[in-house]
């Protein structure tokens, strides 16, 4: 590892071996997020890249270093919603983007997800936004409800409160389904 901080900004090492310990530790569960939200490996990559970038570059301005995953989850999360609203506005500019959003999945993702996954996997992109994040946050990620209220941006209670409606919408969906 290169120990030469020479020519570098104060904290810059700091930031890059928070930020490097950080990416090692959480980088595949913040993927995870963002390929459920997103729908898209690719996609979901690319935030979650922008919010290791962003994180890294705000290293200095952090309150207290140990909330630098909360920053990171958020971040990952306003991405996915940043994603989503442009993947919108293309959609809406260029009716022809709707049947391409149609393609059908990858043999990777087909071998990997039973029907049941996928089956959940479609009721969970149709739930709202906040309702998705809190499951998904909550249940797969496995994130408290204090954890999920500050990834989020909203109190504790109405992480229950989603994660209750959440729950409910989807049984009904996939009992629809059945």
């Amino acid at each position: 590892m290169d120990t030469d901080t020479r020519g570098r900004p104060p904290g810059a090492t700091d930031a890059r071996l928070g930020v490097t310990e950080l990416y090692q530790a959480h980088a595949v569960g913040l993927i995870k997020l963002g390929v459920i939200m997103l729908g898209d490996r690719t996609a979901a990559e690319d935030v979650v890249q922008d919010a290791f970038f962003g994180l890294y570059r705000n290293w200095g301005r952090l309150s207290d270093p140990e909330n630098a995953l909360a920053y990171a989850r958020a971040s990952v999360l306003n991405g996915c919603r940043a994603a989503l609203r442009q993947r919108i506005r293309r959609e809406r500019r260029d009716l022809s983007a709707v049947a391409d959003a149609a393609t059908p999945e990858s043999v990777e993702s087909i071998v990997l997800l039973s029907e049941e996954h996928r089956e959940v996997f479609a009721a969970l992109r149709r739930l709202p936004d906040r309702q998705r994040e809190a499951l998904v946050l909550r249940f797969y990620l496995g994130v408290s409800e204090e954890e999920t209220a500050r990834a989020m941006g909203i109190s504790r209670g109405t992480v229950k409160s989603s994660t209750s409606r959440a729950l409910a919408a989807l049984g009904r969906m996939l009992k629809e389904e059945s």
